[in-house]
């Protein structure tokens, strides 16, 4: 049964929490965009047989979450650090996908001291990262969107009024996974935008902005998974990052694109308690 709270922020504002309780160890989930933050339903009995403990929360401007303009990538670390200390934990490890990737290696290297272990599944390396064609391989749409994000939040505002979802930015894995094991990442997709599309857009600006943590700071061992097919984050990223972390894995997964790589994800977990 999963626990859901409100936290408290010294700001004032709140973050919606969630937890399954119990006594397994900490892996905090970051949800991709759009997405709200319940932790990975597919993923709980194995969780569960692993002796895990998911725990999660809708970034500002998703679900239950006070919005937050202007909010960059590593502002994530004190949003889990309130999380974790609202919950009694204080050492964890991260796991992110898609957008969630991103947010849990700047939380990783903001928390050295907390964070023990990282899972980066389909994950965005930082723009204009030397070295990487950061669009290459990024289907149409989803460049557009991107790349109106780079001209500013009215030109991306602007841009989704009219816009509509790039059907070739799944594979056919991927369209099998999300009708099939991974359908409840449709549905958490579909309720992302309850509160409007403003958590989209700052995951966006935020995505083609100065991170404000590096990732080659990052301590703890790093996961890199990623589908060699995928067109939403090409694997490109998830090799230039595993270039630049100090101890980092990197497992590229043939026939797999941004959401049927997820399926690997139970050795995933495997790989965390190895590493905690």
């Amino acid at each position: 049964m999963v626990i859901e709270s409100d936290v408290a922020r010294p700001d004032g504002s709140t973050l919606h929490a969630y937890d399954l309780g119990g006594d397994g160890y900490p892996l905090i989930w970051l949800h991709g965009t759009p997405n709200t933050g319940e932790p990975p339903e597919p993923l709980f009995a194995a969780a569960a047989e692993r002796g895990i403990r998911w725990i999660s929360y809708d970034r500002p401007s998703y679900g239950g979450s006070t919005p937050r303009p202007g909010r960059d990538v590593a502002s994530a670390a004190a949003d889990v650090a309130a999380v974790a200390d609202a919950l009694g934990v204080e050492r964890f490890a991260l796991m992110g996908h898609s957008g969630g990737g991103p947010h849990a290696l700047a939380t990783a290297a903001r928390l050295p001291e907390r964070v023990q272990a990282v899972v980066c599944a389909s994950g965005l390396a930082p723009y204009g990262a030397d070295g990487l064609d950061w669009f290459a391989g990024i289907a149409p749409g989803g460049q557009a969107e991107l790349r109106a994000a780079r001209a500013g939040r009215s030109a991306l505002e602007e841009h989704l009024k009219t816009a509509e979802f790039d059907a070739e930015s799944f594979t056919p894995a991927d369209q099998a996974a999300l009708s099939g094991d991974w359908s409840w990442l449709a549905g958490i997709a579909g309720k992302a935008f309850d509160q409007g599309p403003d958590g989209m857009i700052d995951d966006n600006l935020a995505y083609v902005a100065p991170w404000g943590a590096d990732p080659t700071a990052v301590e703890a061992p790093v996961l890199f998974l990623h589908g060699v097919d995928d067109r939403m984050v090409p694997a490109a990223h998830s090799r230039w990052l595993a270039g630049q972390c100090r101890s980092a894995e990197l497992w590229l997964r043939p026939g797999e694109g941004h959401v049927s790589v997820l399926r690997t994800a139970p050795a995933a977990l495997d790989w965390v308690v190895a590493h905690t």
